[in-house]
């Protein structure tokens, strides 16, 4: 069967391409459910906390102000990637159903892989706007203006749509001659061009672009960012300006540690010794899933403007009631 759909996807006499792929997942794993079912909790309450904080900073009118345009983001981003990921893994294992069709696969992969990366440069983005808070407080209003802001995300989105589509592009033009069976809990770039029996190196260079620009580079300015930081902060005289100024970098500081130290520390152990495959993927899957989930509570219960926005919704709330009752 697998032969005569090979013979039906050969692309212009020179790909090959099967007409599905198998979905590994977990190997022998017992009571896997159950991890599923904490999954479903997770997606519910990511999009609950997401979709919240999106519908107060959207209906807040003193949130409109770039600091809040780049949460808005992340929140957003949050969302999406969630929402790429953990309903199809859950109908892929949770239903059995770990066919899935080429081409689907192929933008599985490329949206997964997109919100990841933007979520990492939006974690840089908000780097720059404490560091020029902190260094430049007397310019930071002229500088970290909402045009600029609009147009620094708007980069970020273009860069990274089109490395992502480079490296869907360059997978396109790879051949399946053996094994379709990916090795993952989703349809990851390095276990589909693992399979491939022709010249990988092109997918090989991009995969290791797309570690660079996504796991290296953003934790190197962001430290960078910081280190500006310390250094303002170490000529600043008064005691109480420092820790006010630090604390406006706390919540910044727990998504980084939330998103990065899992995703370099997965990715160390991999390289450096053996992981059960079963252990990788529940490492894996919870670095992509935990971050969206923690992000907005984070900035709902640390950032005082939230909250001060949420009473403002609720008190809005309460007065329209009693409006409406007399």
């Amino acid at each position: 069967m697998y032969r005569e759909s090979l013979l039906t996807s050969i692309f212009n006499s020179t790909f090959v391409r099967p007409a599905e792929f198998y979905l590994g997942g977990f190997y022998n794993m017992p009571d896997v459910q159950y991890y599923y079912v904490f999954l479903c909790f997770v997606y519910i309450i990511t999009v609950l906390g997401n979709g919240f904080l999106l519908s107060v900073i959207y209906l807040v009118k003193t949130l409109h102000s770039p600091k809040y345009i780049i949460v808005f983001n992340l929140a957003f981003t949050d969302l999406c990637g969630s929402t790429a990921l953990i309903p199809k893994l859950l109908d892929t294992f949770l239903f059995n159903r770990r066919y899935i069709v080429y081409e689907a696969c192929l933008a599985y992969m490329f949206f997964v892989l997109l919100f990841l990366s933007i979520q990492s440069w939006t974690l840089v983005i908000m780097a720059y706007d404490r560091l020029i808070a902190i260094c430049f407080p007397l310019r930071y209003h002229s500088i970290v203006t909402t045009k600029s802001v609009v147009v620094i995300l708007l980069c970020c989105w273009m860069f990274v749509v089109g490395i992502m589509a480079i490296v869907a592009g360059f997978i396109n033009r790879l051949s399946f001659c053996s094994s379709i069976e990916i090795k993952s809990f989703f349809c990851d770039h390095g276990p589909i061009y693992q399979l491939a029996c022709n010249d990988k190196s092109y997918s090989y260079i991009m995969a290791a672009v797309g570690l660079i620009v996504m796991t290296c580079i953003p934790p190197f300015l962001i430290v960078s960012s910081y280190v500006c930081i310390a250094i303002a902060l170490s000529r600043t005289i008064s005691r109480q300006e420092r820790i006010r100024a630090l604390e406006t970098c706390t919540s910044h500081l727990i998504l980084v540690a939330i998103f990065f130290l899992p995703f370099v520390g997965t990715n160390i152990a991999v390289l450096t010794s053996y992981i059960h495959p079963n252990a990788r993927i529940i490492n894996s899957s919870l670095t992509n899933i935990l971050p969206p989930l923690l992000n907005p509570i984070i900035y709902s219960l640390k950032t005082e403007e939230v909250r001060n926005a949420i009473k403002k919704l609720c008190r809005r709330g309460k007065m329209n009631k009693t409006a409406i009752k007399l």
